[in-house]
């Protein structure tokens, strides 16, 4: 009985609390509706969870979606508007009204997003290799800043069409960032392309025309990109695009499964039995990402009979390990390792890269190294010059060094195939190793000198420089004040360019003696949480204008949005993939208003409401 009457008086409470909810009227009803269905598409969108899926066929609507799924679960747990919208209209949103509220989220989170960069001041512009969806190019776009506490962040803005016509495409995209976006491109001062094959010389129109427009947005590396990668990626060699094509592969195949990973590690212990210490290490380096990292090429050179015998030992499948898909893949990789092509391409960009490794390594490192490797350059292009000025010696060295490898793994050295199929009258007079001084080795030296000193170009440079006003890096070259000439780079962009010598010598002053047992900031990002530092105002300009060079690598907290762009793109199934949810999904941290973004979409699409 007592349980009976405790039941009653919760229904009773239950109707009274029903009674007391005011009456709203219809539009505010819906906007309340709307606030429901945005709040069920944020939740989808931060999750990653497709709002069509599972249902396959367009034609279906949203019946079986997840989108319709999570309404009706709002509408058995009591939202009243969704349930009366529901009886009156058999459902509570078409595919069409979907398409709406997710473009309203898209526009709402860039808007967010402009405005956080304009608080800023000052930006780069970076770009990643385009991507399909929906069967179309787009290019994939992020932005680089320090925000008002100082610290550096990355963000995804969205992508961009990259399809039509070549001629205007660098002016369509970026008027695109201007009028669509409301980018202040007058306000970029830096730009990074990664991009490689096909698209390169695409690539290379977009930073010039932005070059031209902006002569401040000065080219620069991208820091989630190792140097030898990049410039590897934009040779349009068969060669050279031969070997980035199977170090893909080569990531992908050994990425699915541990065992494939030990069978790689058994065969390299087999190779290097007398020298356990070499074996241990390239272990330990495929263990990691190794067909990114600035060495790829020599560690290729390294195990690449051992990677032979693991690929082939798994495609044989003797034991029946792997699956006929694991063999397949083995297979392919197998004969591209085999083809003196690929050999001779390996061998070249091993030697060549070799030049540029170390600096590469060091214009990522941390600010001292960069320092280091922003006064080194003109030492390496003078090696890279001495290796074009001598490139049949140099090359005849290369060739001995593949056609040595090449016998070793019992592959007989010839010309391309591709070669042999275009020009079959004049394969009977060229001879391989004249081929591929011509078609390669020459090529890969000139495109490696030209890249650099486009991508190291002197006024990167100087930017680059002002890392000697790092403290950790003014009290190791105490001896030697920062040159004004750098800073003066910045006069433009800085509060007071009259005081800047006498506020620089001081910030040298405050730094080039350190206390017994004090320790002094030495990296960028340290150096913008100084306390101090607002007392600098000119240092503190300067620094912030650094922190947002593309080529510096960012903390790992602030390298999030590069991380979950990835993971969208591989883990989001291709017919599920959409460049407006995934700027939403990547950005899940923005604040939403609720009451906003319905305000927005009642004053977008005014027609909805009047139909409803």
């Amino acid at each position: 009985m007592e349980s009976k009457g405790r039941k009653k008086m919760k229904n009773s409470q239950a109707a009274t609390a029903k009674e007391d909810i005011p009456t709203l009227s219809e539009e505010e009803e819906y906007k309340e509706y709307l606030k429901s269905l945005f709040e069920v598409l944020l939740l989808l969108g931060e999750q990653s969870i497709p709002p069509m899926g599972p249902a396959n066929n367009k034609d279906q609507g949203l019946g079986s979606s997840s989108f319709q799924a999570l309404l009706d679960n709002r509408i058995m747990c009591g939202d009243e508007v969704l349930k009366k919208r529901y009886d009156d209209n058999k459902e509570c949103c078409s595919t069409e009204q979907l398409n709406q509220l997710i473009e309203v989220c898209e526009k709402f989170v860039r808007s967010k997003l402009v405005e956080e960069i304009k608080q800023s001041s000052f930006f780069s512009l970076l770009t990643g290799d385009p991507v399909k969806i929906s069967g179309e190019w787009q290019l994939p776009v992020f932005v680089r800043y320090v925000d008002e506490s100082n610290f550096q962040r990355e963000r995804f803005v969205g992508f961009l069409s990259f399809e039509g016509d070549r001629d205007i495409l660098a002016e369509k995209l970026l008027s695109e960032m201007t009028d669509k976006w409301g980018l202040d491109m007058e306000r970029c001062r830096g730009q990074a392309h990664s991009c490689s094959g096909t698209h390169f010389n695409q690539i290379k129109i977009l930073a010039a025309k932005l070059m031209e427009m902006h002569p401040r947005a000065v080219l620069t590396l991208s820091s989630g990109q190792s140097l030898n990668m990049s410039l590897a990626s934009g040779m349009a060699l068969s060669g050279v695009q031969l070997v980035m094509f199977t170090f893909k592969k080569i990531e992908s195949f050994f990425g699915q499964s541990a065992l494939l990973q030990l069978e790689l590690e058994n065969a390299i212990s087999i190779f290097y039995p007398d020298n356990e210490e070499k074996a241990n290490d390239l272990k330990e380096i495929c263990r990691t990402g190794w067909t990114g990292r600035n060495d790829a090429f020599e560690v290729a050179v390294d195990i690449l009979e051992a990677l032979l015998l693991c690929i082939d030992s798994v495609h044989d499948n003797e034991d029946m390990k792997w699956s006929d898909q694991v063999s397949q893949n083995a297979l392919e990789i197998s004969k591209a390792l085999t083809d003196f092509e690929f050999v001779m391409a390996l061998v070249v960009l091993k030697n060549v890269m070799t030049l540029t490794q170390a600096f590469g390594k060091n214009i990522q490192g941390n600010a001292t190294e960069t320092h280091s490797a922003a006064v080194s350059l003109k030492a390496v292009l003078h090696s890279l010059k001495e290796v074009s000025d001598n490139i049949d010696v140099y090359h005849e060295f290369w060739n001995d060094e593949a056609l040595t490898i090449a016998a070793t793994m019992e592959i007989s050295a010839k010309l391309p195939r591709s070669f042999l199929r275009k020009h079959q009258a004049e394969c009977g007079s060229m001879r391989p190793e004249s081929y591929y001084k011509e078609h390669l080795s020459v090529p890969v030296v000139n495109h490696t000198i030209r890249e650099m000193n486009r991508l190291f170009c002197e006024d990167h440079l100087k930017l680059l420089r002002c890392l000697s006003l790092i403290p950790a890096v003014i009290e190791q070259h105490k001896s030697t004040e920062p040159e004004e000439v750098n800073v003066q780079a910045f006069n433009n962009d800085i509060p007071n360019a009259g005081t800047l010598s006498a506020e620089l010598h001081c910030w040298w002053v405050k730094w080039n003696k350190k206390g017994k047992g004090e320790t002094f900031p030495s990296s960028l990002h340290e150096t913008l949480q100084l306390a101090d530092v607002k007392f600098f105002p000119n240092m503190l300009a300067v620094f912030r204008l650094i922190g947002v060079l593309p080529a510096l690598a960012l903390e790992d907290n602030c390298n999030v949005a590069y991380k979950r762009f990835t993971m969208y793109m591989e883990n989001t199934p291709d017919r599920f993939k959409s460049k407006s949810l995934a700027l939403l999904n990547i950005n899940y941290d923005v604040k939403f208003d609720l009451d906003s973004l319905a305000d927005t979409y009642m004053k977008t699409y005014p027609e909805v409401q009047q139909e409803s």
